[in-house]
Order: structure tokens, then C-alpha cells, then sequence
């Protein structure tokens, strides 16, 4: 409180006492009890009427002890119980909570991982994927500026997700990792990978690669086994040693039917073994008897064409081939789609023959696409030649019905360059994205395709689609949303099959550790995306004969179900629209695969070294003794003290106004009683 405002509180004091003292006690002759009581409730009633306009602040000062954080980060994956190690944890977690000295110095936080981070104490070790990596990033989010020494509850075992030893560096915590399991190493066989493609295509030879490791000191012989059913498709000798303790093995299966086949691979257990597990791996191929194959045709050179050529060669089913407008004569039966690339009039003889075999194309427009040509020879459209160029970003047209497409973020694309100018198109058309120019929306086509007279075509009105390609890895770290992205565009385009209002989207297999997602979407007869409607998906068990229904969840612009809870086995499965009749039928399969069941021993190695480069220290579960009291001891981890100042008005003060209040009320009824009013 300063100086001036001291001195206004002594004057209004002084005023008051003045005041009271002039109307009670100088009229009178003598100082009787009654005046002087009526004079000293006047003083108050002024003094503090004075007071609320002088309106003086208050300095309240409130302190606070911060305890440090603990924070408890407990692996709740299944390879807790695969090492025998439930029990043990549980154990210590419930001596962490109850330990009083523990609690007084620190606010203990609890929290699992396995495929997910939770804020929780509850543990079931039913996670079938680990990732400690996302644990630190959310922790690191959490606790970016508190003190958070981390106890780290763990195997050690990472089944996906960056190197967790590496990305320790952004949480910026004292680590102590109790480590779950031993350090004994056992004799164990195991498949360390399977690799072999998704597709293979009907009479032909599909390869596959086995990586196969060996722990031990003894030289042994097995067998590797491949089965296909109760047949035995492949099998080998294989010999490992302490010096020679992997195996890579390469070889070559008939793909003989058409559908999903199931292999099952199996390195044959010795006799010591402790766990055989690891020893066997499924996996499965899709067989077809079709390979689509597309044209990209170009009279020069582009990046454009090397990125459609990888998004749509990604899926093994799918093959490019190059040309220019003259050596592509003759060869219009030879694929399923043509992509015209910028056409000028060196295409005149192409987009004739294309006219008369009625075959499907997919124009790219560009800056040196001859737009006078392509008005010439396109029937079903007219582009507005301007002689100018402009930047078009694009935007999803969500009503888009022909196929499902994903929104892969296409408003964080760099924008195409092209004629600036709007289409004008002579038959009915799907606008899958429109342009967006200085980031104002409109409804002119980017994007388009249309049916007619039983071909397909589409059109895409810009270059450097490159550049989307490499944005989206950007964006997601990964090359397939965009890869599939086109992808689906090349199916729809390379197929003459009459488009459905139910359809749906689901892989032919599954890994028994991933989501089994299946998504759908309906449209009314206008092929406008039908959201009122209700989805059901019957699912059928193939060898238990058991049968099941699942309701469709209606997420944005497309319905879908998860069906993760299924067992590992074949399925059949029918999708149903409940007001209308309609209905699709399909098949997949679950596989049987547990990642958290591959590990016999704690990854003691990369724990200890986590533990030092974090100046944290290890413990392992059986000697966590002086876990807690190094914790307790440790000065660095200290209590702070924080005061806060708060300037507080006179006026906020609600029990002046109580005194005031009463304060008038007693002189007016002591009065009143005596007789003075």
C-alpha cells in the first residue's frame, strides 16, 4: 500500500471522528454512555464509507509446495506373462503405492503402454503390440517443464515404433528402468522373418524369403517345413552352430487356384527348447489371374510419369509401361488403361483408336497439353482456352460416389499448375476434387471421371502430381495413402464393371495382431451419399461354423465396423442395408500371430544403456530393494516453495458492506428505542 494512500486513511479518520463527534457529542453539555455509543457508530458508518471510495488494495501473499513427479510407466503387453513377470509387477506397483515416504516426497503418476498409452494403474497385460517409443513422445508432451524422474516397468521389448534408446533425448527425464525377465540366454530356434509378396498370379512361382536364427552353443540340424493345409509344400535341412547361427533361405511356391492360401511355416523345435512359439510363422498370398496393365503414354519427359509409375506399380497386381504417341499404335488390346499424358496433336492417331476399341483412358491436362486439339478430339468435354496459366490446390468432394476415397490431407498439397479456364462437360460426370485458387473454394472440377457407353474415363486438370506424392510422405511418413490413392483410381478406371451403390472396403487377410477394419459406403439412386441408412455385417466363422452380427458405426462419409474381437480363422461375411435391399457379400481370413510371444529374455543391454545416457539407473525386478530409498535420497528431485502475491481491492471486501449495514442498523434502532426519532 503506498504512501498516499496511508495518508487518505488517516484523513478519513480524522473526517469521520470529526464528523461523528460534531453531531453526537458538542450538542450536548455532558458525555453520556448513549452519545458516545451513537458517535462511535456514526465513525463507522463514515469511516467506512470513506474507506469503499478510497478504495485501497491489500497485498495477499499464498504459498505452495510443488512436490516432484514420479511418474510409473508399466508395460502392459503380453510379453509380461510370455516371461513369467505379472506377478512381480503387480507386486512392486502395489509397493510404489502404498510406500508412505515414497508418497510424501513425490506426486506418483501411473501409466501403461502397449499398443496404447493410458493415464492408469489397471493392468492386464493383454496388449499384443509394444511401443515405448510413443510413451516417451506423450510423456515428454506431459512433463515438458515439471521434474519427472520415470520408472520404466519393462522387458525392454519393442515391437513397433522408432529405436527407443535413441529418441529418449526428447524427454528430458531421469530414467530408472526396472527390468523385467533375466539376463540367462536359452536355446531357441526361431523364424525372425517371413518375407513374400501380397499377390501372386495364377500358374506362376512366387518367392519367398525365410530368415532364420539360432541361440545356442551346441551344432544341430533341423528342418524347415512349409505346409499348405496337411500337404507339405516345401521342406529343407538346415544346420546352425555358435558361429554360425543364421539362415537365409530363398525358394519358390506354385500359386494353383485362384483366391487366399495359407501357408504355415515351421522351423522343427529340438528338444531343449523352451519356447517354440517363434518356431512357426503363417502367412498367406493372394492368387489372380489377371494383371492389369497401363499405358502411360507422353511425346516428353516429366516427373510426373516415374511417380504414377511407383504409386501405381506399389501394388504388385499392376504394371506400367512407357511410350510416345507413335510407337503406342496397334497395342490399344494390349491394356486395361491408357494414360494420356499432356496430348497435343502427336495423339491425333492414338485417341482415335482408343474411340473405336472403346477403351479407357485418363487424360492429364497440363500447361503443354494443346488444348485446341484436345477440344477437337474430346466429345465429352470442352475446356476454355484462356491462353493463361494458374495454381490450383485441391479440396475432397466429399459426395463423391463411384468409389471410396480417403482424404489423404489433399488441402496440404502444393498446388497444379495449369490452362487457367472451366470445363464444360457433355455428359453426366463425378467430381472427385475440386480447385481451389488463393485458398477460396469453388465447384470447378480438378479431378473428374464419367461414364459412357461402357468405358471409363477420367480427367485431371493439372501437372506436378509429383510433388503430392512427396508432400503425403511428408504428411504421413509414408508413401502408401497416396500410393492407394491412386491406386483406386487406376482400378476404377481400368474396369468396365457397372459401379454399385454399396461398396465396400476390406483387405482378403489380416494379422492376427492388426484391426480387422472393414468400411462401406451406400448411396441413394441419385448416387448421393446415403448417411440415414443402417449397415449390418454378418460374419460367419468358416471352421466353427459360429455366426455372428455386427452393426456399421457411420464415421464422416463412410460406415464402419471393427471386428478385431474375431478369433484367428475363415470367414465369410454378407454387408445389408436395413431399409433398402440391398447387400455384398466377401471373405478373409484372420491369422494366427502374436509379435509379444517371440521373446525369451529382457532386452537388458538397451535398457542399461537408456538408464546411463539419461543419468538414470537400472534395477532389475527381483533386486528392486534400493529402488525406492535411491529415489527418497536423491537431492535432486526436491520440493519447491512458490509464493504468490495477489493485489486484493477494499471494494471485494464484501464484510464492509456488513459493517456498514449493521453499523446503520443499530444507531437507527438505538435510537428509535430512546426515543430520538
Amino acid at each position: 500500500m503506498s504512501t498516499e494512500t496511508v495518508l487518505y486513511i488517516i484523513l478519513a479518520g480524522i473526517i469521520s471522528l470529526i464528523l461523528a463527534v460534531f453531531q453526537y457529542i458538542s450538542k450536548t453539555k455532558s458525555m453520556s454512555r448513549l452519545g458516545m455509543l451513537f458517535a462511535f457508530l456514526r465513525f463507522i458508518t463514515l469511516f467506512s464509507v470513506l474507506l469503499l471510495l478510497i478504495n485501497p488494495k491489500f497485498d495477499q501473499v499464498t504459498t505452495l509446495t510443488e512436490k516432484p513427479n514420479l511418474v510409473v510407466a508399466v508395460d502392459n503387453s503380453n510379453s509380461i506373462i510370455q516371461l513369467n513377470q505379472e506377478g512381480k509387477v503387480r507386486s512392486l506397483v502395489q509397493t510404489i503405492t502404498s510406500n508412505k515416504r515414497l508418497n510424501d516426497k513425490f506426486n506418483i503418476d501411473f501409466y501403461t503402454f502397449g499398443k496404447d498409452f493410458k493415464h492408469t494403474d489397471s493392468l492386464t497385460f493383454l496388449e499384443e503390440q509394444t511401443n515405448i517409443d510413443d510413451a516417451y513422445s506423450q510423456l515428454s508432451q506431459i512433463y515438458k517443464q515439471a521434474t519427472a524422474p520415470t520408472l520404466l516397468i519393462t522387458d525392454g521389448n519393442q515391437t513397433y515404433g522408432s529405436d527407443y534408446e535413441f529418441s529418449f533425448s526428447k524427454y528430458k527425464q531421469p530414467i530408472y528402468p526396472v527390468i523385467l525377465g533375466d539376463t540367462i540366454t536359452y536355446t531357441d530356434l526361431k523364424i525372425q522373418q517371413l518375407n513374400t509378396n501380397k499377390y501372386a498370379f495364377l500358374k506362376n512361382q512366387f518367392p519367398v524369403e525365410a530368415i532364420l536364427v539360432y541361440s545356442g552353443n551346441k551344432n544341430i540340424t533341423t528342418k524347415f517345413v512349409v505346409t499348405r493345409g496337411n500337404t507339405t509344400v516345401h521342406s529343407q535341412n538346415v544346420s546352425f552352430s555358435k558361429a554360425n547361427n543364421s539362415s537365409i533361405i530363398n525358394f519358390t511356391l506354385p500359386a494353383t487356384a485362384v483366391g487366399t492360401t495359407s501357408y504355415k511355416a515351421t522351423l522343427v523345435p529340438i528338444g531343449n527348447e523352451k519356447n517354440t512359439i517363434n518356431n512357426t510363422k503363417h502367412f498367406a498370398v493372394e492368387v489372380i489371374d489377371q494383371k492389369t496393365k497401363v499405358a502411360i503414354v507422353s511425346s516428353f519427359l516429366h516427373p510426373d510419369l516415374g511417380a504414377l509409375k511407383k504409386s501405381i506399380e506399389s501394388n504388385e497386381q499392376r504394371s506400367v509401361a512407357f511410350f510416345n504417341p507413335k510407337e503406342f499404335n496397334g497395342q490399344e488390346n494390349d491394356f486395361q488403361l491408357v494414360v494420356m499424358y499432356q496430348p497435343n496433336y502427336l495423339f491425333k492417331d492414338l485417341f482415335e483408336a482408343l474411340d473405336k476399341t472403346k477403351s479407357n483412358k485418363w487424360v492429364i491436362v497440363g500447361p503443354k497439353t494443346n488444348l485446341n486439339f484436345l477440344n477437337e478430339v474430346s466429345k465429352n468435354y470442352q475446356h476454355e482456352i484462356s491462353g493463361q496459366l494458374e495454381d490450383y490446390q485441391a479440396k475432397l468432394n466429399n459426395n463423391y460416389s463411384p468409389f471410396l476415397i480417403d482424404d489423404i490431407d489433399f488441402e496440404s498439397f502444393p498446388p497444379l499448375k495449369s490452362n487457367y479456364g472451366s470445363v464444360a462437360f457433355k455428359v453426366p460426370f463425378e467430381t472427385m476434387l475440386t480447385k481451389t485458387i488463393n485458398g477460396i473454394a469453388t465447384i470447378e472440377p480438378l479431378l473428374a471421371t464419367f461414364e459412357t457407353n461402357g468405358r471409363r474415363e477420367g480427367v485431371l486438370l493439372g501437372e506436378n502430381i509429383w510433388q503430392w506424392r512427396a508432400q503425403s510422405f511428408m504428411n504421413s511418413k509414408s508413401f502408401n495413402p497416396f500410393d492407394d490413392f491412386i491406386g483406386k483410381m487406376v482400378q476404377y478406371l481400368a474396369s468396365n464393371k457397372q459401379r454399385s451403390r454399396l461398396n465396400l472396403e476390406y483387405e482378403t487377410f489380416y494379422n492376427g495382431n492388426t484391426n480387422v477394419i472393414i468400411s462401406a459406403q451406400f448411396f441413394d439412386k441419385n448416387y448421393q451419399f446415403n448417411a440415414r441408412e443402417s449397415l449390418t455385417i454378418t460374419v460367419k466363422n468358416e471352421i466353427s461354423g459360429d455366426t455372428k452380427v455386427f452393426p456399421f458405426v457411420l464415421k464422416k462419409n463412410d460406415y464402419e465396423v471393427d471386428l478385431s474381437s474375431l478369433p484367428p480363422s475363415d470367414y465369410s461375411f454378407k454387408v445389408s442395408t436395413t431399409n433398402e435391399n440391398n447387400s455384398k457379400s466377401g471373405s478373409f481370413k484372420i491369422l494366427e500371430y502374436n509379435v509379444e510371444q517371440q521373446f525369451l529374455n529382457a532386452n537388458v543391454t538397451k535398457l542399461e544403456r537408456l538408464a546411463t545416457n539419461s543419468e538414470g539407473k537400472p534395477y532389475f525386478i527381483d533386486k528392486t530393494d534400493g529402488l525406492i530409498s535411491d529415489l527418497i535420497n536423491d537431492n535432486r528431485y526436491q520440493s519447491i516453495q512458490k509464493s504468490h502475491k495477489n493485489s486484493l481491492p477494499l471494494i471485494d471486501w464484501k464484510y464492509l458492506l456488513i459493517i456498514i449495514a449493521l453499523s446503520l442498523s443499530a444507531e437507527w434502532f438505538l435510537r428509535k428505542y430512546n426515543g430520538l426519532i
